[in-house]
């Protein structure tokens, strides 16, 4: 099958990615192979490429927002039958005994393995997934429509969760990129008032589009405080200009995976009156099953730029360039 691989982690511009042919992977126990029908990209492939996040094997196979169908199972895989449409997401498995995932976090289990990081990802024509781990998905939707929502979406539903935004509050949106452009109409859909800080000129077009109360350049003041945020741009820097922005017992929640270092907060300025700031860590399963029935209650309208398998090291650039509104998604099969 031909796949694409994180050869050397650099920056795009040294070619990272490298595309070559490997044997179809058998599933494992407890494992369902899958038929790639399309992959969305997300910012954490990017990380991975680029070495921001530290790869933890050589040469793996990147993409973790995959749709596709189940074509054969492993022993013990007998939930799924073979042509079942399925989607794959960043969480890939967890131990199920520890204390974390005891008490339903099991986004924090120290044993917990991710698509397209510790296993083979979905920027290939098949790859194999545990099938505890996969969402059953509808038939009657177009695949690169569902496939932002397997990571975009999801890691978007938990941020706004985390954000403790409170019904019909004020809610900034710090870059508005594939996540974000989701998370907006989920918040909308609840009631809230959007505000959006980014700096591309067609993002900012795009949220107004979607329904935002205003979009802004990425360092401007909203022009009401906000009750909540959540910042989805990889730039700790905007972290004090977030913080600054709330209002009263607000609450920041960073959404990425990578963030560059924040610099120095000054307590009465950034965190006085109860302002809180939180991080975001993967998803659990629970959170992908809630948001996919969102989704189905009030569908989202998902901006998609479509690729080919083999332009994913230019859908990669284009993501780093900021040329990319809403996501990209890569078309493998039928």
């Amino acid at each position: 099958m031909t796949a694409w691989v994180v050869r050397r982690p650099g920056p795009m511009a040294t070619g990272p990615l490298e595309k070559v042919r490997l044997p179809v992977p058998e599933p494992a126990e407890g494992e369902v192979l899958i038929r790639v029908e399309v992959c969305a990209v997300c910012r954490t492939d990017l990380h991975l490429a680029e070495g921001d996040l530290t790869p933890r094997r050589p040469a793996t196979v990147p993409g973790h927002e995959v749709v596709g169908r189940v074509v054969d199972r492993g022993p013990g895989a007998g939930l799924l039958a073979n042509g079942t449409r399925v989607g794959v997401a960043w969480l890939r498995a967890t131990c199920g005994r520890c204390r974390y995932c005891l008490r339903g976090a099991e986004n924090l289990c120290p044993h917990s393995r991710y698509t397209g990081w510790d296993a083979d990802g979905g920027y290939a024509e098949y790859l194999v997934a545990p099938q505890d781990f996969v969402y059953e998905l509808p038939d009657d939707q177009p695949a690169d429509k569902l496939a932002p929502l397997l990571c975009a979406g999801i890691i978007g539903y938990r941020a706004l969760l985390r954000a403790d935004l409170p019904q019909g509050g004020r809610l900034g949106v710090y870059g508005f990129g594939a996540s974000a452009h989701l998370t907006t109409q989920v918040a909308l859909a609840q009631g809230a008032t959007v505000h959006v800080m980014t700096r591309a000129d067609s993002a900012r077009r795009l949220a107004l589009d979607l329904g935002a109360a205003s979009a802004r350049p990425a360092y401007d003041a909203p022009p009401e405080p906000l009750d909540a945020a959540i910042l989805f741009a990889p730039a700790g820097d905007l972290v004090p200009v977030v913080l600054a922005a709330l209002d009263r017992g607000g609450t920041l929640a960073v959404a990425g995976i990578h963030l560059t270092d924040i610099p120095p907060l000054v307590y009465q300025d950034h965190l006085f009156q109860e302002r809180t700031l939180r991080s975001v860590t993967a998803n659990t399963r629970a959170d992908g099953r809630a948001l996919l029935a969102f989704a189905r209650r009030h569908p989202l309208r998902v901006t998609t730029a479509s690729y080919g398998l083999d332009e994913a090291d230019r859908a990669l650039s284009d993501l780093a360039a900021d040329r990319v509104t809403g996501a990209a998604v890569l078309h493998i099969g039928d």
